[in-house]
């Protein structure tokens, strides 16, 4: 059985998908299609951009949709069993396995990204991986700090992502450290996603 599994925001890396692009015709003609659509050059951001640039909610989602949409798109043999993804990925998992066209799927992430980039600029705010630490004991730090911070993407046992604003998750994290957290490590994201920070998107 093969399962597929497709990242979200904190994925995006400079370079990305310019081997895809140099290399498959396939893969150049959908980044060129994507440029079209939103009207603007998102592939020359995706591939030259930088760190800051990758990190805005607008032009993050689109970039690891896009990524992650032609990477399926180009494998050999690309017939999974199952697919899935955390977060903006259950989009691109929804196009991999055909129930959303490319276009749909842009269209939606496109607008997603826009709804949450307002919701990003009204508060500052940030998120960051806790690792080593149970559950309860992170949602009882995020409670006791001052400021909104909540628990928001339960990823495995022991390693979980806190989401709100930045002083609070960085006290957080410093309060998670003396709890006996292994890392409080910030995420390279625009914003609190998953969180009450959200709730205008």
């Amino acid at each position: 059985m093969k399962a597929y599994i497709f990242p979200g925001q904190g994925a995006q890396f400079t370079g990305m998908g310019k081997n895809l692009y140099d290399n498959s015709p396939l893969a150049k003609e959908l980044f060129e299609k994507a440029d079209e659509q939103l009207g603007f050059s998102i592939s020359k951001i995706m591939f030259e951009g930088n760190a800051e640039e990758l990190k805005e909610t607008k032009v993050t989602q689109p970039a690891v949709f896009l990524h992650s949409v032609i990477l399926a798109q180009t494998l050999e043999n690309f017939k999974p069993d199952m697919v899935a993804g955390h977060s903006l990925g259950e989009i691109s998992a929804l196009v991999a396995n055909q129930t959303l066209t490319f276009e749909a799927g842009l269209n939606l992430v496109y607008r997603r990204a826009l709804a949450m980039q307002k919701a990003c600029e009204m508060n500052p705010s940030t998120m960051a991986a806790i690792l080593g630490l149970d559950d309860k004991t992170v949602e009882k730090i995020c409670a006791e700090t001052d400021g909104i911070v909540v628990a928001a993407n339960y990823n495995c046992p022991g390693q979980l992502v806190i989401s709100g604003e930045i002083p609070a998750v960085e006290k957080a994290c410093e309060n998670l450290k003396a709890a006996g957290a292994k890392r409080a490590l910030m995420l390279p994201v625009g914003g609190a996603f998953h969180s009450p920070l959200m709730k205008p998107a």
